[in-house]
């Protein structure tokens, strides 16, 4: 895993061990950072000269620099499913598509976003991004043919979020949208019908970040109020119970030797035996089941 944060560093983590394999210092605030499909490369975004910095995975060594990316704080940064290009997004409401074989910016797009864009997210085949923004609005461009060029991007919905919306994410079959927003609500949206479906509302305060399951059922949802929820897309009238914080335990593969860790309030006779990778390979049944409230 790889973090990044306002006291200019970025560090890559071991997460079977919590131990930390390299940490990269910086000029600026780091804002935003992304792994690219293959594993090998890292961009994270710095509000020091408006640098973008590409740099290897095993190493934080950094291959590229770009400085003045653009004229203001970029906010979002995401490699294309292909690892071929990097968009990014920016206060000054422009997205930018870097090319890494050549090495230079090859679109830059002045979307009709009326204040800040603050994330953005590729579809699977890399064709279309969407954008959220704090004018409260979500926008869908259409990268191979251009049309946005003479009308925009296609607004989703508006009206849907009655806040700043922060965060986007699609589903890896491109099917669905799902957006979080300052007015402490994630919202559902059909992309074959490019409409609104759901609305799920709990968090007490701003939704800063959402991501969706592969097989779509599962939505998760982090926010001010200092709670991550799980929300179960198919019971969705319910709202999460807020797990306290527990305490890991570290336990030996007994396939690989690796360590990993395990909550201690799980019960000890459904306690897995090897990590998560050689459990993956064997298709092993362990199911973690959430602590007792």
């Amino acid at each position: 895993m790889v973090t990044v944060s306002w006291d200019h560093t970025m560090v890559c983590w071991d997460l079977e061990t919590a131990k930390t394999l390299w940490t990269s210092r910086h000029a600026g605030l780091l804002t935003s950072c992304s792994v690219s499909s293959d594993g090998k490369l890292i961009v994270c975004v710095s509000d020091m000269d408006n640098e973008m910095d590409i740099s290897l995975a095993t190493t934080g060594e950094c291959l590229h620099k770009v400085k003045e990316h653009h004229s203001s704080t970029m906010t979002r940064c995401r490699f294309d499913p292909q690892g071929q290009h990097v968009a990014t997004v920016s206060v000054d409401r422009t997205i930018k598509l870097w090319d890494l074989l050549a090495q230079r910016t090859t679109m830059s797009i002045h979307s009709n976003h009326s204040n800040t864009v603050s994330s953005c997210c590729f579809t699977d085949s890399g064709r279309f991004l969407c954008t959220a923004s704090w004018d409260r609005s979500l926008q869908l461009w259409d990268l191979e043919t251009g049309a946005f060029r003479s009308r925009g991007g296609l607004r989703l919905g508006g009206g849907v979020h009655v806040g700043s919306v922060s965060s986007c994410v699609f589903s890896a079959d491109a099917q669905l949208l799902v957006s979080g927003s300052y007015d402490w609500t994630v919202a559902l949206w059909d992309m074959a019908s490019q409409r609104h479906t759901l609305s799920l509302k709990g968090h007490s305060d701003w939704v800063t970040d959402v991501s969706i399951s592969v097989d779509k059922k599962v939505v998760a949802s982090c926010s001010r109020d200092g709670t991550c929820r799980l929300w179960s897309v198919e019971a969705c009238d319910v709202i999460p119970e807020v797990v306290e914080k527990t305490e890991n335990q570290l336990f030996k593969c007994g396939q690989c030797g690796g360590s990993f860790c395990v909550p201690r309030s799980e019960a000890s006779d459904q306690l897995p035996t090897n990590c998560v990778f050689c459990r993956m390979k064997t298709g092993g049944r362990y199911r973690p089941q959430p602590p007792s409230l």
